[in-house]
């Protein structure tokens, strides 16, 4: 018998029972006036509509059916079935997938994506050693330039956790070592500059050679 595969961070905190509870959070935040789309915002100003967005680790949606209202084309995956659940219920004609991100090539997807974003954490709540094989999958989805987003915490303060497990060091180590060069890094999804802190947003581009490092700064 094989070995397990270890649970993610996310998995460990959550039991994969925190779907409803999550979706119900930011419906409050949104109903009270809080701004819930920084993340679809900062990504459709990278790109235009019409252009195929790939949600990895989507949770609830929220950010792939914002992007989809503004005209992108979406896929959303996610291993957690109680967030698919959420996502499915809010937007049912959207093509929701539940995959590991470790495994994503098994949903047999074309490397056709203009983009792939990972927000809400997605990176550092990994199962632990799994980190650069995701990116690295990711990463072989993207058109050559396409790009991919992301955004963490990189000290505990900016996550669920007593500790951060991933440093933009490792992270940026990882990119390289999947064909991805970096284009730009923000502090917050308002795209303020980034000069150190907990949190970042991370923009990176599968290399071509037409595109260069800052391109799309």
């Amino acid at each position: 018998m094989g070995e397990e595969e270890p649970d993610s961070r996310w998995a460990e905190l959550t039991g994969g029972r925190s779907g409803a509870r999550y979706a119900a959070r930011f419906a409050e935040l949104a109903a009270s006036g809080a701004d819930v789309h920084g993340e679809a915002r900062f990504c459709a100003a990278l790109l235009e509509p019409g252009t195929r967005v790939l949600d990895a680790g989507c949770g609830t949606g929220r950010v792939a059916i914002r992007l989809a209202q503004e005209g992108y084309d979406c896929v959303g995956v996610d291993l957690d079935t109680s967030m698919l659940a959420e996502a499915r219920r809010a937007a049912p004609d959207m093509r929701w997938l539940e995959a590991d991100l470790a495994e994503i090539d098994s949903l047999g997807l074309e490397p056709d994506f203009d983009m792939i974003v990972a927000a809400g954490n997605v990176i550092p709540l990994l199962a632990e050693g799994t980190e650069a094989a995701v990116i690295a999958c990711l990463s072989a989805l993207l058109k050559p330039g396409g790009l991919f987003v992301t955004g963490f915490g990189v000290d505990a303060a900016h996550l669920p956790l007593t500790s951060a497990p991933v440093t933009l060091e490792d992270y940026d180590r990882w990119c390289v070592q999947s064909g991805l060069e970096p284009v730009r890094r923000c502090a917050t999804w308002d795209g303020d500059p980034y000069r150190g802190g907990g949190y970042a947003v991370n923009v990176h581009a599968r290399a071509s050679a037409s595109l260069r490092p800052g391109d799309r700064a």
